[in-house]
């Protein structure tokens, strides 16, 4: 049994080592809002923050967490950069189809985290391999943007 504290709730789960955080999220806890995408950590839908950071889940063993607190989609609104990412998201009307959202709003809230005042270069750095078949990125940028006057 492994303990993850997630979104500030501790789960205690029966998780081999080698068995990817995405998995134990959605299969194990039953937090579906991070999406499985490529399986190689190049597309960005599956990612979480450990510990405020950005990182892909579909690669990262459970047994490499730790004790570093978790968070997804479904609690990221409670932090102030979450908050202003999926307000900016909103009013920007940034979502198309929707499958890559979850992944972009988390790498951008870890983001505006770490550099609340981003560049141009800074937004395409922390975006990098986040992955959108509708090609909002336009709206996404401008969304960041938005959300960093609110940050």
């Amino acid at each position: 049994m492994t303990t993850f504290n997630i979104n500030g709730q501790i789960h205690t789960v029966d998780a081999p080592p080698d068995m990817p955080l995405l998995w134990v999220l959605r299969d194990l806890v039953g937090l579906t809002g991070t999406k499985f995408g490529c399986g190689i950590a190049q597309c960005g839908a599956c990612t979480v923050h450990l510990d405020g950071v950005a990182v892909r889940s579909c690669v990262l063993p459970a047994a490499a967490v730790g004790n570093r607190k978790i968070t997804t989609i479904e609690a990221v609104g409670t932090t102030p950069a979450g908050q202003k990412v999926q307000q900016a998201w909103r009013q920007l009307d940034v979502v198309q189809c929707g499958y890559c959202q979850s992944g972009q709003v988390m790498s951008a809230a870890s983001l505006l985290t770490s550099n609340p005042n981003p560049t141009d270069a800074d937004i395409d750095a922390a975006m990098a391999g986040n992955i959108c078949r509708c090609g909002t990125y336009n709206r996404i940028r401008a969304a960041i943007k938005q959300a960093a006057k609110g940050v």
